[in-house]
């Protein structure tokens, strides 16, 4: 360590976030329940955190692209179906997917039991598209095909129609 170093003055730590099990936003998708653990206020906006429960039989977003975030999703409980272009993987607990900018992906819960996963999204972009659904849901609105490609495109986010 330097001298200067020594002599410096501490820094002053940053505020430290802790969400207890029953805090954290919760936005409700249909059969879904989000519980936002880290909007990315905490973290400079470069990561947000969000436990999912996916009902049974709960099929996920279309097949979609995202430009500017990762996206990453550990299963907890449950088995989570990943369509990645045109590959499935039953995801199991303790599985880990990680999905890169550009890569097309979806994902549900085709089983007879609820599924927990938790995902991170680097940064913190792509939550406020999960708020947006619930607003259109909130609003009496349906949320059409369109609506859900609208809300994704605001958040550098498109449909992977060349799969579809």
């Amino acid at each position: 360590m330097t001298e200067e170093a020594k002599n410096s003055e501490p820094q002053t730590d940053p505020a430290v976030s802790v969400v207890g099990p029953r805090d954290g936003e919760m936005i409700v998708l249909g059969t879904t329940r989000m519980r936002v653990l880290e909007d990315g206020s905490n973290t400079g906006h470069r990561l947000a955190i969000a436990e999912s429960v996916l009902a049974p039989h709960t099929q996920g977003p279309p097949q979609h692209r995202h430009g500017l975030h990762d996206e990453g999703f550990y299963i907890l409980s449950g088995t989570v179906r990943f369509t990645v272009r045109d590959e499935e993987y039953d995801a199991t607990a303790g599985t880990l997917v990680m999905v890169p900018p550009g890569t097309p992906h979806t994902f549900a819960n085709l089983t007879d039991q609820p599924a927990v996963m938790l995902s991170t999204f680097t940064p913190d972009l792509y939550l406020q598209y999960f708020r947006d659904l619930q607003e259109v849901l909130a609003g009496g609105r349906p949320l059409t095909p369109q609506a859900n490609i609208d809300a994704m495109s605001r958040y550098a986010t498109q449909p992977a129609t060349d799969l579809a």
